[in-house]
């Protein structure tokens, strides 16, 4: 959201009144971050080696934590959309838990009013990308599915959405006077109604566009999900016992051609 102090929902973010639940709030949700990339992690070393049933279990759960982290990143964007259209000349708008999760993230420095805001949407961008990073696990063995390609393509952009919401973070971290992005013209368009309205519909319509690729992976998840868990399953071995090996034809009686 564009650089506006005096964003309207927002007061004292940041400050030294910032309510517990909202510091409780902004910790769980960097745990929530830190746990999922961990996850990703493990899962991504453990499946390259031997195939097993748990790591697609694995893999699944991240998956689902990812997208109720991206309904309710989404919901945010949405409703500020929705609130533009009725006061587009008026400053950006968070939602109620929007607004005190950025107060508890805005303690990191006071001195900054809007760097809680960007901390949180950096945040919940990385949980996103998470989820997507979990659909390019559960798909290695499964290499030529739709459901990789849609995968990949999510990661490719909400990894190149991520990296806008890492700039404009650490460039208000730093100390400059606006926020450095692609949804700000890189800080040369002047605080007011324009720069609300192009950062408001830019990140809008980023997200709604991965969402959207988001949910073509999860479609195609589902409808090959029996592909995609047998190439979890353990490959059989045989133990070279006569019961596992295909019986010898029986030979032919005597002075019978065949």
């Amino acid at each position: 959201m564009p650089d506006m102090p005096n964003m309207p929902g927002m007061p004292g973010m940041g400050g030294a009144s910032v309510p517990g639940w909202d510091t409780a709030g902004a910790l769980l949700m960097v745990a929530w971050a830190l746990v999922m990339w961990a996850a990703v992690a493990l899962l991504y070393a453990a499946n390259r080696g031997p195939a097993r049933p748990a790591l697609y279990r694995g893999c699944v759960a991240v998956i689902l934590v990812g997208v109720v982290g991206q309904i309710g990143h989404l919901q945010e964007h949405v409703a500020q959309a929705g609130y533009w259209l009725g006061h587009p000349n008026s400053p950006s708008w968070m939602t109620p838990w929007g607004t005190g999760l950025a107060r508890g993230f805005g303690q990191v420095d006071p001195s900054k009013p809007t760097l809680g805001m960007e901390i949180l949407h950096l945040v919940g961008n990385f949980i996103f990308l998470a989820g997507l990073a979990g659909v390019m696990v559960v798909t290695r063995r499964a290499r030529h599915t739709q459901a990789r390609r849609w995968g990949r393509m999510g990661v490719w952009m909400q990894g190149i959405h991520g990296l806008e919401h890492l700039s404009l973070t650490l460039s208000v971290g730093f100390g400059a006077t606006r926020a450095i992005g692609l949804s700000t013209w890189f800080g040369l368009v002047q605080p007011g109604p324009g720069l609300t309205t192009y950062r408001v519909w830019w990140h809008f319509l980023a997200n709604v566009i991965g969402s959207c690729i988001f949910a073509m992976a999860l479609r195609h998840l589902w409808r090959e999900r029996r592909a995609i868990a047998a190439s979890f399953d353990p490959a059989p071995v045989s133990d070279g016992s006569p019961a596992t090996a295909d019986p010898a034809p029986a030979p032919a009686p005597l002075g019978v051609s065949g």
